[in-house]
């Protein structure tokens, strides 16, 4: 039961974080076409998660709801495949394909290079 609490907290404020950004970014007024919110919570989830599993994994041995708080809750609710789906869906129907295909190659590409740079440095 306690892991599903972690989920469930780390869920939370995962998702409190990534709307943060969002809020964020519009303070800055990093606002038009390109969805830089998601971009930049998706792939900073990726280097946590990637840190998180490469990095400090050995350090929680036995200490599954710690795990599954960082690694469930908080990069699952912090990350946002729903959202870049639906942004890349806007894109492409306002006629944005160059757009919408230079975010999922970006988004794609940036999250591989951050594990492979992360594992290299572990």
């Amino acid at each position: 039961m306690a892991i599903w609490i972690a989920v469930f907290i780390g869920g939370g404020l995962g998702s409190m974080a990534r709307f943060g950004m969002s809020r964020l970014l519009l303070l800055f007024d990093v606002r038009g076409i390109f969805p830089w919110a998601t971009l930049a919570s998706n792939l900073i989830s990726t280097a946590l998660l990637a840190w998180f599993l490469l990095k400090w994994q050995d350090a929680f041995q036995g200490r599954d709801a710690v795990k599954a708080f960082i690694a469930v809750g908080f990069c699952g609710g912090f990350s946002t495949f729903s959202t870049f789906s639906y942004e890349n869906f806007l894109m492409l129907r306002s006629g944005l394909m160059g757009h919408a295909m230079a975010n999922v190659v970006v988004s794609a590409l940036a999250g591989i290079l951050l594990f492979y740079l992360i594992a290299r440095n572990a």
